[in-house]
């Protein structure tokens, strides 16, 4: 590494789109930080989402784009805060315009990103970006931007709940327990209703369970718990932030998780992971990163698997096989 890169003082980690790729995101964070421990680094994420770094030991300062409300004269205001902070290194890990013409114009010293940024010819490093190359995850991905300032060696996400988060939720912690989030913003990416069901009625009687969700998904965990009566489950749905969601998750016994955010908080505490995969694989690289973890899936090998990278609203062939081919003593044997 030369004296120039020792010499950096000042990141910015551009990630604005959802929870878990601003999540995976960390891990660049992490890998700077190691190397320059005396740094500040700067996180940009979409407005809505900054609890995530409330208490956070190594993120200096978390700069917010609200993309809901007058989207790009926010972007004009973000851009000379940019601007303002001169900046060592720019981290785009995004492939859009958007983000792109700020880190081209954000007089950062040198700016990183990937090849698909319409931007990225005027990017100081363009890195070809891969998606579903077996073996390769997203942090793998990620890390390449700064591999030329660190090494090549990918570090896990993190997220560092405050001793204050972990002792609200140390109530819920008196007995052994296993986290259950059902819920996805994609149908395909998401475990059937009936499955979770069929899955929950076979969990041992002497594990309690809490079922996991924002506000968005409080309907759907007590449709589950009203099947569930004589089962020791409880919705905690919209009644967790996502800092105290993953506190609990650290401890449990288990977590059960879609391809979704959840399998990505588990991996920011390094909590025991079971991640269940529908229409989506592992290959895409967004799979869970805990040193516990596996994911399950059916073995039938669908011609129509992957349908998608993101999911759909509805399964194309009208059957949603990916998900009831799933063996449900798969899922009790993690306990």
């Amino acid at each position: 590494m030369s004296f120039v890169f020792k010499q950096m003082k000042k990141f910015l980690v551009i990630q604005t789109a959802s929870i878990g790729d601003v999540i995976l995101a960390t891990a660049v964070g992490e890998r700077l930080h190691s190397y320059y421990p005396d740094s500040q680094i700067d996180m940009m994420i979409k407005k809505g989402y900054e609890s995530l770094f409330v208490s956070h030991p190594y993120i200096n300062k978390v700069l917010l784009w609200n993309k809901k409300s007058h989207k790009y004269r926010n972007l004009f205001a973000l851009l000379k805060e940019v601007r303002r902070q001169r900046y060592d290194l720019i981290v785009n890990i995004q492939r859009y315009s958007a983000t792109g013409f700020l880190t081209v114009f954000g007089k950062a010293k040198e700016t990183s990103g990937f090849d698909k940024n319409p931007w990225s010819r005027w990017f100081t490093h363009k890195i070809e970006h891969q998606i579903g190359v077996k073996g390769v995850h997203e942090v793998d991905r990620n890390q390449k931007l700064i591999e030329h300032i660190t090494d090549n060696k990918p570090m896990r996400p993190a997220l560092y709940p405050s001793e204050e988060v972990f002792e609200k939720v140390r109530c819920y912690k008196s007995e052994r327990y296993i986290c259950v989030a059902p819920c996805s913003l994609w149908f395909t990416k998401q475990f059937p209703e009936d499955r979770w069901v069929e899955f929950l009625s076979r969990v041992p009687d002497d594990l309690r369970v809490y079922l996991l969700g924002g506000k968005d998904d409080v309907a759907t965990c007590a449709r589950l718990v009203s099947n569930l009566p004589s089962k020791n489950v409880i919705s905690l749905a919209g009644r967790l932030n996502l800092l105290e969601s993953a506190a609990l998750m650290r401890d449990a016994v288990m977590n059960y998780v879609n391809d979704s955010s959840p399998m990505h908080l588990a991996s920011s505490q390094n909590a025991p992971t079971t991640a269940i995969y529908c229409s989506t694989v592992a290959d895409f690289g967004f799979g869970p990163l805990s040193e516990n973890s596996v994911v399950v899936e059916e073995h039938r090998d669908l011609e129509c698997r992957p349908c998608g990278l993101h999911g759909y609203k509805q399964c194309p062939k009208n059957h949603f096989n990916c998900a009831y081919y799933i063996d449900i003593q798969e899922l009790i044997d993690r306990i």
